[in-house]
């Protein structure tokens, strides 16, 4: 399918639009003034009639429905995977592209993962669907992809250390809640989580599946793959969720086939879009969620030579996942679409 007919605005759909991220979509359309000629806010019918505001104005939300997507142009879609899979081919029918932040799609051969810092070509390969990866792989991506075009990755060894936001608004009000619970004596409630998060780190998102891994640890391996080109890359995730609010950090080791010293690598990730290296340790200078929250750039740094292995890094990368490893990779991908 082709690029989308050049307009000076276009008709946009955000399917799933009260929620953690549909919000966020709400907030970077507007910084990174998307050219929009018709706004559609859709949501389960227990949404409807509330209202959103986005440029000032006041949005109301609508009930996703099969009919939902008339004279839409882009229909951003983060309503979770069974909404995904029953209402984006009614947007593609209609005539839209969706860009779908759910994991419906994601590993389909038909529909292009895409990470635009990375592979932005593949965007253009669509056939009415592109898929936005998972955060903790978005995040990890843009910090492999100027190793990998330097020296072939062969092998990544990665732990993540994952914010409440990242299971959703509700999970970040269960952190809140239980911190409001703890400081007035109460008794801390959990319910969202599988474990209370207050205190607390469990290495556990997402179900257990027949490996040992998490299905969230094997959208790593997967969807590294996939969205790199390289289908021996081997990845070794470990998910783990700690009591932060926004943000996912990352600790990644790298096995290239040619050395990349510290230095070398800096300067990789200093050129690299997307990026910014924050590495000075001897000022206690490095990427921190409290810091990179509510920003569009991954931030790197601990960058060292791994000193139990030859041609391995070890770095540190930080990256807000409900922006770039979500909101704001699915938008930038959408203006790859209309430039």
């Amino acid at each position: 399918m082709a690029q989308l007919q050049k307009k000076e605005a276009y008709n946009v759909a955000i399917a799933g639009a009260t929620g953690a991220v549909g919000e966020t979509f709400l907030q970077i359309l507007e910084e990174r003034n998307f050219p929009i000629a018709e706004l559609r806010l859709l949501a389960s019918k227990r949404s409807v009639g509330k209202t959103l505001k986005f440029k000032g104005k006041d949005y109301t939300v609508q009930e996703l429905t099969h009919d939902s997507f008339k004279d839409i142009d882009i229909a951003l879609f983060s309503a979770g995977g069974g909404r995904s899979l029953e209402f984006a081919p009614s947007a593609v029918k209609a005539g839209a592209v969706v860009v779908d932040n759910s994991s419906a799609y994601r590993m389909d051969d038909e529909v292009p993962l895409v990470v635009p810092e990375v592979n932005p070509q593949d965007a253009f390969k669509h056939k009415g669907i592109i898929a936005n990866p998972n955060c903790t792989t978005i995040i990890m991506v843009v910090a492999l992809q100027p190793l990998h075009a330097y020296s072939r990755i062969k092998r990544v060894v990665v732990s993540s250390y994952q914010s409440s936001s990242g299971a959703g608004a509700q999970a970040m009000q269960e952190l809140m809640d239980q911190t409001k619970s703890w400081s007035e004596g109460k008794e801390i409630k959990v319910e969202k989580f599988v474990n209370q998060l207050l205190f607390n780190v469990f290495p556990h998102i997402d179900s257990f599946t027949a490996n040992g891994y998490t299905k969230e640890e094997m959208k790593m391996f997967n969807e590294t793959r996939k969205i790199m080109g390289d289908k021996d890359i081997k990845v070794s995730a470990t998910c783990v969720r700690v009591p932060v609010l926004s943000a996912h950090s990352e600790a990644v080791t790298v096995e290239t086939e040619k050395e990349i010293t510290p230095e070398l690598a800096r300067e990789l990730f200093s050129k690299a879009p997307g990026l910014i290296v924050k590495d000075n340790p001897e000022k206690n200078e490095y990427p921190m969620p409290l810091y990179v929250a509510g920003q569009d750039h991954c931030y790197v740094g601990r960058i060292r030579k791994d000193i139990s292995a030859d041609n391995t890094l070890s770095f540190w990368v930080v990256g807000d996942q409900l922006r770039k490893g979500a909101a704001t990779n699915a938008v930038q991908i959408a203006e790859l679409l209309i430039k």
